[in-house]
């Protein structure tokens, strides 16, 4: 069988031009375009929110902080994340397109993996700059600097790119030649794994040591700052400076337990017991949820970011 499907590959190289994406193709039709509306009406709201925070930061100096510009940085990000696998469920949903040609499934399966890398090392970049603001108060301004920030926000982006950069390369390396159908509704490493008839088992490795070593080394970082952010408001003297760390602490810990979480389900344990429709559900927490609540979590719903944006409202106001 191995020696019939290396022939194969050997000789149909290019057998396959197109997937087809499955994802949730056994719902009836009305619950279909109702989902696909709800899901327009999700993107829509998390580009705009994403939008506000970007412009805000960019207009106003009040805003022009490190964690702002952390946060800024995170609101493009999350823009493009859930761009990448939202806009063709939207597709499929509205209207039943669900075929991808092979460049597209490979582009898309290299950004979805960049983001998340990007994601998980900056969110351990605004971690260490929340534990330093409140854990060091006088020295924050001398240890992040804008040229620092500048610094670890460059690296940051190049090495997410990098690092999926090299697996793009070893993705396109595989062979496909038939069948052509992904039970998933965007081209994921495992169930794009399943259907190459090369031999994945170096890259099924590769990936789940990649995976690991950016979500639980990240995972480890952030809760090692946090920790520390915890230990420094509990020697608080105000309790009402208490209660306000804790709660935005909680809320920050509320959006990472669901994309670390959400990855861990779907990529630290063996594929083989991921039952496909767990599967399904969790990457939507993770692409759709995820960047629809951050802009909230981390920017609308604080003070400062409300009086801006007032601010910007009523000038707006003004000119017309």
């Amino acid at each position: 069988q191995d020696a019939l499907k290396s022939g194969m590959g050997a000789g149909n190289e290019t057998a396959v031009a197109e997937f087809i994406l499955e994802g949730f193709s056994g719902l009836d039709q009305r619950l279909q375009l109702f989902l696909s509306l709800l899901l327009l009406l999700v993107y829509l709201t998390t580009v705009m929110g994403n939008t506000i925070i970007i412009f805000l930061f960019h207009v106003d100096h009040r805003l022009q902080t490190p964690m702002y510009f952390f946060i800024s940085n995170l609101a493009f990000l999350e823009t493009w994340f859930t761009s990448t696998t939202t806009i063709k469920l939207l597709m499929i949903l509205s209207s039943g397109r669900r075929t991808i040609s092979l460049s597209s499934c490979f582009a898309q399966s290299y950004f979805y993996f960049a983001l998340g890398c990007i994601e998980f090392v900056l969110l351990v970049v605004m971690s260490f700059d929340r534990s330093v603001a409140i854990c060091q108060p006088l020295h924050y301004a001398a240890i992040m600097k804008q040229q620092l920030c500048t610094h670890l926000v460059v690296a940051t982006w190049v090495t997410g790119f990098t690092v999926s950069g090299n697996r793009l390369v070893l993705l396109s390396k595989l062979i496909f030649c038939g069948p052509n159908k992904i039970h998933h509704f965007f081209c994921d490493n495992f169930p794009l794994f399943k259907l190459s008839c090369s031999d994945t088992s170096w890259l099924w490795k590769a990936d789940s040591v990649l995976i690991s070593f950016v979500v639980l080394g990240s995972l480890c970082l952030t809760m090692v700052s946090y920790m520390c952010i915890f230990l420094c408001i509990l020697h608080m003297p105000s309790s009402s400076g208490r209660k306000k760390a804790f709660a935005t602490c909680s809320s920050h810990l509320t959006s990472l337990t669901i994309v670390y979480g959400s990855c861990l389900v779907l990529y630290a344990r063996p594929s083989e017991d991921a039952s496909l429709e767990t599967n399904r559900i969790v990457a939507l927490l993770n692409t759709v949820l995820y960047p629809f609540l951050n802009p909230f979590i981390y920017s609308l719903r604080n003070k400062t970011v409300k009086l801006v944006l007032k601010d910007a409202i009523g000038r707006a106001k003004l000119c017309l």
